[in-house]
């Protein structure tokens, strides 16, 4: 099939990569492996991991492996097709900035509308959500760091940390300035 009939989006490459990390996998499994990974930072709907994998398939860049009795499970796996226009993927260099959908940043922006108090419960529950996610991030990489096969994998976990980190440094700031 010529790719440039077939318009693959993000989730396309996250189904082509997870499989190209985990091999064989059904639409169920595809969904937790988001869940303890990508999902983290890459958020989508998790119900297109049940039919991105069946239109990857059409367009070839997919097999699929229907088990014959009870549920007709699905498994899907990466075609040498498949591996390629991943491999093209990773290899374009990225151009869009970095995307933040922050809906407390969005309230921040709306403050001056709010209510007293408004923006320090806001900020207290930020900061309670950032000490939670660095901590959860900190678990994994104590939990993972040392597993030599996973190490590549963890490189965005730096990334999501020194982002955490500066957020919930942020959020310290904001406040102490309400409540000063």
């Amino acid at each position: 099939m010529n790719l440039d009939m077939v318009r693959l989006t993000t989730t396309s490459y996250v189904v082509l990569g997870l499989l190209g990390l985990r091999g064989p996998s059904t639409s169920y499994d595809l969904k937790r492996a988001v869940g303890h990974s990508v999902g983290y930072f890459w958020h989508f709907p998790h119900a297109q991991l049940y039919s991105e994998p069946r239109r990857l398939a059409e367009a070839g860049l997919l097999d699929i492996c229907t088990e014959d009795g009870g549920r007709r499970k699905q498994t899907f796996s990466l075609t040498e097709e498949g591996r390629r226009a991943l491999q093209h993927w990773l290899a374009e260099p990225e151009t869009e900035p970095m995307q933040v959908r922050d809906v407390a940043e969005l309230k921040l922006f709306f403050s001056e509308l709010a209510q007293e108090g408004d923006m320090l419960t806001l900020a207290q529950e930020q900061i309670r959500q950032h000490t939670e996610r660095i901590g959860t991030y900190e678990e994994m990489q104590e939990r993972f760091g040392s597993v030599d096969t996973v190490a590549p994998r963890l490189v965005p976990l730096k990334l999501g940390l020194a982002m955490e980190r500066a957020a919930l440094d942020f959020w310290k700031d904001l406040s102490s300035e309400l409540e000063g």
